[in-house]
């Protein structure tokens, strides 16, 4: 995948991304929300044999604002639901003097575009933690519909309990604001 939208690009991750990877994984601020406060702990080495067996079915992909990369997306794609060609999506603007910007809700509408009309995709899924308010409002501004809360559904690093909400998103509610 290879998309721009003015100074914003989405790309592929390389092997060569697996040390910025690392460095942002290892974040406990930037992965706090995803469940690993002090971070995943794995190393660049592992990370480039996971962006070596990426396919377009899975692919982690790199954010970049003028040429620098800010952060990174992902998509993965799910067994068939209700006969609907189904993928699961993921986003996070590492670089914390980037976020708050409107570029996570740009992005992910150029990746979101991408994915109905080049890869065909009918139905677009995604969960985040309930207490990331801010996600919640860019998700529900790109059209993404709230399907449940799952109360403590899980525990973060530490084994504190965590809730998710999910969202669905098919094309025709999709709001696009990288047009």
């Amino acid at each position: 995948m290879l998309l721009n939208y003015r100074d914003l690009t989405v790309r592929n991750a390389a092997i060569e991304d697996a040390e910025l990877l690392a460095s942002w994984w290892n974040d406990g601020a930037v992965m706090a929300h995803a469940g690993f406060p002090n971070g995943t702990g794995e190393t660049p080495a592992e990370i480039a044999g996971r962006i070596g067996q990426d396919t377009d079915e899975h692919r982690r992909l790199i954010i970049e604002l003028a040429h620098r990369p800010i952060g990174e997306m992902n998509y993965t794609r799910c067994p068939s639901q209700e006969g609907k060609k189904t993928v699961e999506i993921g986003i996070k603007i590492c670089d914390f003097s980037e976020q708050e910007k409107g570029y996570g809700r740009i992005v992910l509408s150029m990746m979101i575009s991408s994915l109905f009309k080049d890869f065909g995709y009918q139905k677009i899924i995604l969960d985040t933690n309930l207490n990331n308010r801010r996600a919640q409002h860019v998700y529900e501004t790109l059209g993404f519909k709230k399907l449940r809360i799952r109360e403590n559904s899980w525990q973060n690093q530490l084994g504190e309990p965590q809730s998710a909400v999910d969202y669905a998103l098919f094309p025709e509610d999709f709001v696009n604001y990288a047009k």
